[in-house]
């Protein structure tokens, strides 16, 4: 199956294994973290330019960046100097589209792999599927999934752990471990921090599989199943209409402003609290006087400046990065 052509400055990353129900053995981990270094890779290093944690004090570290302009040889100043992007992001892509084929997404670990694995390579697998899943997190490129079909425990986590999570609304997410007697905790990190917590304990203590509609559009970008959804080009196409819209209005955007605009809305998210004096125990003022400090690296980049003279000119931004 050939996947649909991509708009430039948007790559795929291929989950492949449909006949074993693109389950997650170790080949496809190391697979997925190869494909995942060749796209966040710097031209000049090799290494993978990724976001930086996401930790609010960070920010004294950006500020300063900024402030050094070309001159700064901080780590992270290519999230707020557009030559210091081009140099470590070049031609990389803005979007990256994870997919796998057949009618399951990805089924999670491969089960029958595991039990025949040694100690030390059962632990690698773990530690690189957890590798996995941050490289997807703090990558620079905003990640879209498109998941065609069912998604269990790892697999379901690959799909929550992504930045854009796309299915038709009968499609199915379950975490099946509990039923085995293996728990699927590390699955349930990113599941609840997508989900309700009501429902994702639910799904983890009962092993009962909900479909995307029941999750429901604030975790995931919920295709309406067309009317004659019996027929599977009529679904096909209504997914893949979604999928390429998505990812077009995606490409178009600046991509340091997605980079810097992922890490901070992350960030913050991330605040209950604790990070200044009086802001009370939810976070709340503590997080919107940061967010006022990121917002005003935005509003210093070439990007913003360009997208504000174009938007006032009603014309076309050309982004810089």
């Amino acid at each position: 199956m050939a996947f649909p052509r991509l708009p430039a400055r948007a790559a795929y990353i291929n989950l492949s294994n449909p006949h074993k129900r693109n389950a997650l053995s170790l080949a496809v981990l190391r697979d997925l973290r190869r494909q995942l270094h060749f796209h966040l890779k710097c031209p000049v290093t090799g290494e993978p330019v990724l976001l930086p944690p996401f930790q609010p004090d960070l920010i004294d570290t950006l500020e300063a960046a900024a402030e050094g302009g070309s001159k700064s040889d901080d780590l992270h100043a290519w999230l707020t100097h557009a030559p210091t992007w081009r140099r470590r992001r070049a031609d990389q892509p803005r979007v990256l589209v994870l997919r796998s084929e057949g009618p399951v997404f990805s089924s999670g670990h491969d089960l029958a792999e595991l039990s025949s694995l040694s100690r030390d390579e059962v632990h690698e697998t773990f530690a690189l599927c957890a590798e996995v899943m941050s490289l997807i997190r703090r990558s620079p490129a905003v990640v879209v999934a498109p998941v065609q079909g069912l998604a269990t425990a790892a697999g379901f986590q690959l799909a929550m752990t992504a930045d854009l999570p796309i299915a038709l609304g009968d499609t199915k997410f379950q975490l099946p471990g509990m039923g085995i007697g293996l728990p699927c905790t590390s699955p349930a990190v990113a599941v609840s921090r997508r989900v309700s917590p009501g429902l994702a304990y639910r799904m983890f203590a009962t092993a009962e599989s909900v479909t995307a509609a029941e999750l429901g559009a604030g975790v995931l970008d919920v295709v309406p199943v067309p009317e004659h959804a019996e027929s599977t080009d009529t679904r096909a196409k209504a997914f893949e209409e979604r999928v390429a819209s998505v990812v077009g209005r995606l490409v178009e955007t600046s991509g340091q402003a997605q980079a810097l605009g992922k890490w901070a809305f992350w960030t913050q998210l991330g605040m209950r609290g604790g990070h200044g004096e009086g802001g009370g125990a939810d976070g709340y003022e503590d997080a919107v006087r940061w967010a006022g400090r990121a917002m005003a690296l935005h509003a210093r980049s070439e990007d913003a400046k360009e997208g504000i003279t174009a938007w006032r000119e009603k014309r076309r931004a050309e982004w810089k990065t």
